[in-house]
């Protein structure tokens, strides 16, 4: 399997190596990771690219190598998919919530965390600000984990971080 989670708990890797730092809060119980970034674009543009993550998702960061294997089905049930070149799948998440141009939530183990017993939601939230959006991203996990959670949970952080950073690239600043 080639998805980063799992890699970068072995190693760094340099294609997140530039990305800040997620704030991350650890518990007995799990983690919480929040990234932000501004895009310089109206939010429904910016949720026409969110809901279309092989525009912006790492290749690195997937079983099948190929961002354009990525699809996600932006409505209640939806899934956040990817096509394995072997005529396999993935679901990586499903979306529980979906208002266009405001909020995605989508529930799911993204990577090593998908064989855990936990529970996980991502919420994506959109907001316009003076010449653009501010985006959101929070990824709340909790539940059994068989693994250091204290030591993983920044990794997850900068994972996810690099992803919205790709989407809020997508809207360079003029």
């Amino acid at each position: 399997m080639r998805f980063i989670l799992l890699a970068l708990m072995l190693a760094a890797t340099p294609a997140v190596a530039d990305v800040p730092a997620a704030d991350v809060k650890v518990s007995e119980t799990g983690f919480v990771v929040e990234n932000r970034a501004v895009a310089s674009t109206a939010p429904d543009a910016v949720w026409a690219a969110l809901v279309a993550p092989a525009r912006y998702w790492n290749p690195d960061h997937s079983y099948s190598g190929k961002a354009e294997n990525f699809t996600l089905d932006a409505k209640a049930g939806g899934c956040f998919c990817e096509a394995l070149t072997s005529g396999g799948s993935v679901e990586h998440m499903r979306v529980v919530f979906a208002m266009p141009g405001s909020t995605l939530r989508l529930v799911g183990g993204l990577g090593p965390l998908q064989s855990e017993g936990v529970a996980a939601t991502l919420t994506w939230a959109l907001k316009a600000t003076p010449g653009g959006t501010e985006i959101t991203q929070t990824y709340v996990v909790g539940g059994h984990m068989r693994f250091d959670v204290p030591a993983t949970a920044p990794l997850v952080g900068q994972v996810l971080n690099e992803q919205l950073t790709r989407l809020a690239a997508l809207f360079p600043r003029h």
